[in-house]
């Protein structure tokens, strides 16, 4: 293989790929990123087996073949170069020698011939989404879903089509999140499970791309392409719960706040905040007040009345503060709802204006 490029766009390549590498004892190349050659240019590829991912830059061609080589060293190297000039890369003896002006630095290959081939996905259902709308899709839940294993199907962010949106949906048994995306010509496509630890890899890598992203969805696996980039996810089996039917038909008590006023008091008590990050809210219509206190048997209490529009009955309840400040990412208006039925069910917030965002949490046992 012997090919040029420009050094800026290897550095890209090879950033986005490395982290989808795998560190694995029994198969030792799920650790390399395999380089190949086409007409066009040059062709990056990293998995885990879980995910993968494959990149695309323009080169110029001098000799087509392919080489295996360790990622973190090969992003080693290319962190430690700079400026964007023409780079050569280039196989000799079954090493790969990467040239500028400047420098020479041989990497040692590994068998490219192990490297696992990244699934196509075939017979399948596919979409187009402008790829800015996928990524606030999946990032305005992806919080929410469980970090443990244990019940995979919670694990994951939960997708399907709604007439035409595409739901986004994620959720830990304590808090739960819908957000729907529109998309143009949405059709019926299969209910997927994208597993939360391959998000974050899917997120960094389809963020540095703007346009149109086509997603495919096969029988175990996921795949989302431009004419950049190709990524496969595995899909998580099972079902996923019947999370509407837990969503409240309607409230009782209701409060308002401007975003910004919330995210400062939510700072000031921190400092209160106990280990399971409570905080009690007390509100009262009639007395247009309404108060959220926060208690720390080591550092104090503090007690801050928030400024709000209140409507409905009287309650107390108790509520995690970071459940509350994580969806605040997720809430782009200027104002913020709080819709409530008794104090010992599920409380509903959403941002004023947007129906597109929905957001529940468990209240917390006095």
């Amino acid at each position: 293989m012997k090919a040029e490029c420009l050094l800026e766009k290897l550095k890209s390549a090879v950033g986005q790929v490395e982290k989808v590498s795998g560190k694995n004892l029994t198969l030792p190349i799920l650790g390399s990123i395999l380089i190949q050659t086409d007409d066009a240019g040059l062709i990056f590829r990293a998995t885990n087996l879980n995910i993968g991912a494959e990149v695309r830059i323009p080169a110029k061609i001098t000799e087509h073949g392919n080489v295996a080589v360790p990622a973190s060293l090969l992003a080693q190297i290319c962190g430690g170069l700079s400026g964007d000039v023409p780079v050569s890369l280039e196989t000799i003896n079954e090493n790969l020698v990467i040239t500028t002006k400047t420098s020479k630095m041989t990497l040692k290959s590994m068998a490219a011939d192990d490297f696992p081939i990244l699934p196509r996905i075939e017979s399948v259902e596919t979409f187009e989404i402008p790829t800015e709308q996928f990524v606030q899709g999946i990032k305005s839940v992806a919080y929410a879903a469980a970090v443990s294993d244990i019940k995979p199907e919670i694990a994951s962010v939960y997708l399907y089509s709604d007439a035409q949106m595409l739901v986004f949906v994620a959720t830990d048994a304590f808090r739960l999140a819908e957000k729907k995306v529109p998309v143009k010509g949405m059709q019926q496509f299969p209910e997927i499970l994208l597993p939360v630890k391959n998000i974050v890899e899917i997120v960094r890598i389809l963020g540095e791309y703007s346009g149109p992203v086509t997603v495919s969805v096969g029988e175990n696996q996921v795949a989302f392409s431009n004419s950049n980039v190709y990524l496969t996810s595995r899909l998580t089996g099972g079902s996923y719960p019947n999370y509407r039917q837990i969503m409240p038909a309607s409230s009782k008590t209701e409060i308002i706040i401007l975003k910004a006023d919330l995210q400062a008091v939510l700072r000031s008590i921190l400092v209160f905040s106990d280990k399971f990050n409570h905080v009690d809210l007390t509100v009262n219509p009639a007395e247009k007040t309404c108060a959220i206190t926060s208690r720390n048997g080591d550092t104090g209490e503090g007690v801050v009345n928030i400024e709000a529009a209140l409507s409905g009955e009287p309650l107390e309840t108790r509520i995690s503060h970071r459940f509350i400040s994580d969806a605040l990412q997720s809430i782009t208006t200027d104002s913020v709802s709080f819709s409530f039925t008794e104090a010992n069910r599920p409380m509903i917030m959403k941002g004023v204006g947007d129906p597109s965002f929905t957001y529940l949490v468990m209240p917390v046992n006095r």
